[in-house]
């Protein structure tokens, strides 16, 4: 059995104050032992609710890992949270400005050093009503293709019906199924062979969350929209 990943004093805090938010929910985990349990991987996600963060974290540290979260960058200017994002190895997002590469090298520079890095590719909540994925950003193909890693495709479903982020109704009782269902590594081998051209930025892209959706699909036994809803400034 692998031991589990150090995470340092800010991670310890951090998963102190997770844990007990997320017992208002029932969780499961399917397949989690497709979890790497050394080196690096890079964990895509679907987002529905502001409690996907806590709920995420808490489910790849109960599997001995520590989570390294890309997130918006004005998140870590929040009192107390900011500063727990920041010293548990989380990595700001400047989307829209100069900044953009930088926090693309960051990302880079955890997965090559063995982290794990979690992504929600569609950078914010979706607005579907029905809760499936809109439009995903391309970033997360730059980091699949440029990082020799484990991309493993992860849905996760029943955060909205505690906390639903655009109808701001929070609905903790009776305890709601929180369910995380692990994929298999996405092989991205051939695509890693050529240039990462626009077009294969928004191949992969696309690639990697119609596992995503499938996967939803399946936790929620329902068929998925036949094309995804539109993000915004979506590239």
């Amino acid at each position: 059995m692998a031991d589990r990943e150090k995470g340092g004093f800010w991670v310890g805090l951090t998963a102190g104050f997770f844990y007990p938010v997320t017992w208002i929910g029932r969780s499961e985990y399917r397949h989690a032992e497709r979890l790497p349990p050394t080196g690096g991987a890079l964990l895509v996600l679907n987002h529905v609710s502001h409690l996907d963060p806590a709920v995420d974290a808490v489910f790849v540290h109960r599997n001995k890992r520590v989570p390294r979260f890309m997130a918006k960058a004005s998140l870590f200017s929040v009192p107390m949270f900011g500063r727990m994002l920041a010293g548990s190895g989380g990595i700001p997002v400047y989307r829209g400005s100069g900044s953009a590469g930088d926090s693309l090298r960051a990302a880079h520079a955890a997965l090559r050093e063995g982290k794990v890095v979690v992504i929600y590719p569609e950078g914010t909540i979706t607005k579907d009503p029905a809760g499936w994925p809109k439009r995903p950003y391309t970033g997360v193909a730059r980091l699949a293709l440029e990082n020799d890693v484990p991309v493993i495709p992860i849905a996760r479903w029943g955060t909205h019906d505690i906390w639903n982020g655009y109808t701001k109704k929070f609905r903790p009782l009776p305890r709601k199924k929180v369910v995380h269902s692990v994929g298999l590594p996405v092989d991205l081998s051939a695509q890693r062979q050529g240039e990462a051209s626009s077009g294969t930025l928004r191949e992969v892209t696309e690639l990697l969350m119609r596992e995503v959706v499938t996967l939803l699909s399946e936790v929620r036994g329902e068929e998925p929209p036949a094309a995804a809803p539109e993000a915004e400034n979506s590239r």
